[in-house]
């Protein structure tokens, strides 16, 4: 296709034409249409209303993509498009009143966030052939402002409590509910849920893993076909039990004994094995990246035999070492105390190693004592003889020197780069996974971790006020949904980088093999389409070669501009 369209003569660019100008949301809205988002809204949740639930629902979502202003502004953010072109449909901005929109927000809940959730995830996995092998799971809370006090009286059973809890943000002064991702392909949601606000983690991992296997089998995965990927929270006995045939790895938390012996086994066998450095995302700069190698053992949870791989990094965990430099510190303070009361100067050799024997059994956790009796002479007190020559008295000084147990410490601080996977994968086998393999699933943990930041954005809730707990339970799985979208433009990107061997067009004139959404959401803007009487649309913007490289790396052209239910085609990564 053409990179501009001609615009007719006929028509008075003044009288006759609407003109609209356009950036990065006509894509977004071509991501939705293949997804089929409004379709499929509409079917789960019909309604006789003059404003339907999917329309609502895309509308919100690219109100999110658009920049993050507030959802209470969404009619004054349809004001500003071309309805038709974004929504599939022209819908009046004044349908998009806060009665209408709280009416669909109830309508949604009542047939169940999840449930919508679930579906959504099947059909993108599906359209856009995602790999559902590894599914990594984490949470997050996202704190609000105020006091929220009827929320407790009046909200539903199964609505998620804004209540305080344990904050990771460090902001235990504010109400919060927490969020569920279940990701697959580093960070690209499938499942997702709005928690009360003092939910825990382990329960959390046990209500997920006790439905796991029947989400999986809506996307075609069989029981025992995936690996569950989690933080530490996720082993306990309870979960472990859940887990039953499916595959997991997780981190092994440093408060079980069997994860302190298997780091200091490894420390002492000295057997490592070297995997190097295993990071994706490489970094351009000249800052050196962790190395890793890797020891595998068995413990013992629960009656249950598991895997564990203890990890070694070379980039010892700061937190750790400064706490092992505060005890090193005690100790060396604690025995100084000690050897302080004691007595080392001796009239008697025997007494002196007696005292030597005593002394040599004083030692704190990190250091020790190093001694030695000297012989020293010293002469009598009193008149000085006529000889003009006292007599000297032999003395026997108890010497010591406080010395670091080097050894112990240079353990120390070897455990303090370790960390433990626990694993029930095959050890053997055709399918068995090393602990290079193992390490670089966990690591793709951070998929999920990523996305938290843009769940937690303080313009989308912050600024937000819903008079009813249900409606932040709609207004999480809406914030997925665009969640969902933003990163399935992420994986296009990066796929069409892998599949063309090409970068593309990165920050300022630099090319990159790392594109992000952001990226491309920053670079689209100013495009002008002019729309005439009878709905047809013509470029009035040349698109430049950047713009165009980015669409087809989206899977689109710039017809996109032009075409009402625009869709995107689906760039799939080759293997």
């Amino acid at each position: 296709m053409s990179q501009n369209n001609n615009l007719p003569a006929k028509y008075d660019v003044l009288n006759d034409l609407q003109i609209d100008t356009h950036g990065f949301l006509p894509i977004a809205a071509a991501y939705c249409n293949r997804v089929g988002l409004i379709d499929l809204i509409n079917k789960l949740v019909p309604t006789e209303m003059d404003l339907s639930t999917g329309i609502t629902v895309q509308a919100m979502v690219l109100d999110i993509l658009s920049g993050r202003s507030p959802l209470y502004r969404v009619n004054s953010f349809i004001q500003e498009q071309d309805t038709e072109l974004l929504l599939g449909t022209k819908v009046e901005n004044n349908l998009f009143n806060d009665t209408n929109i709280g009416r669909v927000l109830d309508k949604i809940y009542n047939v169940g966030t999840s449930k919508i959730l679930g579906e959504i995830g099947v059909n993108v996995s599906e359209i856009f052939q995602l790999d559902t092998s590894v599914i990594s799971y984490d949470t997050t809370s996202t704190n609000v402002w105020g006091e929220y006090s009827n929320y407790s009286k009046e909200r539903k059973d199964d609505a998620p409590k804004i209540v305080y809890g344990y904050s990771k943000d460090h902001r235990p002064d504010l109400k919060q509910f927490m969020t569920e991702l279940l990701c697959v392909e580093r960070g690209i949601p499938i499942f997702g849920k709005t928690l009360d606000g003092n939910s825990s983690d382990k329960t959390s991992n046990n209500d997920l893993l006790t439905n796991v296997s029947s989400l999986m089998a809506k996307h075609g995965v069989e029981e025992g076909a995936f690996i569950y990927v989690a933080d530490s929270a996720m082993i306990t006995e309870d979960n472990l039990e859940a887990i039953k045939k499916n595959l997991f790895v997780s981190r092994l938390p440093s408060t079980y004994n069997s994860c302190k012996d298997a780091v200091k086994e490894a420390i002492k066998n000295d057997n490592w094995v070297d995997i190097g450095q295993v990071a994706e995302l490489i970094s351009k700069s000249s800052k050196p990246r962790a190395s890793y190698k890797f020891n595998e053992t068995t413990v013992m949870l629960y009656g249950e035999e598991y895997r564990a791989i203890i990890m070694h990094s070379d980039f010892y965990d700061k937190r750790k070492l400064k706490a092992i430099d505060k005890k090193i510190e005690k100790s060396k303070k604690e025995l100084c105390n000690k050897v302080s009361k004691i007595i080392t100067i001796f009239s008697c050799e025997k007494d002196a190693q007696v005292a030597e024997n005593n002394i040599n059994k004083m030692s704190t956790s990190f250091h020790e004592l190093e001694t030695e009796i000297v012989t020293i002479e010293t002469p009598t007190s009193g008149r000085i003889p006529k000889t003009k020559k006292r007599k000297m008295i032999t003395k026997f000084e108890l010497k010591y020197t406080i010395v670091e147990k080097s050894k112990l410490v240079e353990a120390k601080r070897e455990e303090a780069g370790c960390f433990v996977l626990i694993s029930n994968t095959p050890a053997t086998g055709n399918n068995v996974l090393n602990g290079e393999q193992l390490l670089k699933i966990y690591k793709g943990q951070y998929g999920v971790e990523n996305c938290f930041a843009f769940i937690k954005d303080p313009l989308i809730v912050n600024d937000t006020f819903l008079k009813k707990a249900e409606r932040i339970d709609v207004l999480g799985m809406i914030i997925i949904i665009a969640l969902t979208i933003w990163r399935l433009m992420e994986r296009s990107l990066r796929s069409w980088v892998t599949n063309n061997e090409e970068n593309l067009p990165g920050w300022v004139n630099r090319k990159t093999d790392k594109p992000t959404t952001f990226m491309v959401s920053k670079y689209i803007s100013g495009i002008q389409v002019a729309k005439t009487p009878d709905n047809q649309r013509f470029l009035l913007t040349s698109l430049n070669d950047r713009i165009l490289k980015y669409l087809e790396a989206l899977g689109l052209d710039n017809s996109v501009y032009t075409t009402v239910n625009c869709k995107c085609k689906p760039i799939i990564p080759k293997i």
